[in-house]
């Protein structure tokens, strides 16, 4: 049985989501990842390796080390999955915004 991750519970984690950030310049190895957070390689390996099964990140060998970049092509279905969302809670906002000043002005 072929079991994939869950693309939403990866995105969870703020650190799964500060190495995104993070490729979002550039690919980077493991160990340059690993520097900027606050914890051990060995537990960045493992959020790197949720991401990849989740193909949110692809690996590319590059002579004897292995770069790690965003998959565009995830992260735009991802992306496109949430826009109807974004745009539902947008006209909320907007009405919203729309009631308070209409409250001011009789109030």
């Amino acid at each position: 049985m072929d079991l994939r991750r869950d693309v939403f519970q990866a995105l969870a984690d703020p650190t799964r989501r500060g190495i995104l950030t993070l490729l979002a310049a550039s690919a980077l190895t493991p160990g340059a990842i690993a520097e900027h957070f606050g914890t051990a390689r060995q537990t960045i390996s493992k959020h790197i390796q949720i991401l990849t099964e989740c193909e949110l990140l692809t690996p590319a060998q590059k002579g004897r080390e292995i770069l790690y970049q965003l998959n565009a092509v995830k992260m735009k279905e991802v992306a496109d999955f949430l826009e109807p969302f974004r745009q539902l809670w947008e006209a909320r906002f907007d009405k919203l915004e729309s009631v308070m000043k209409n409250y001011q002005t009789t109030h």
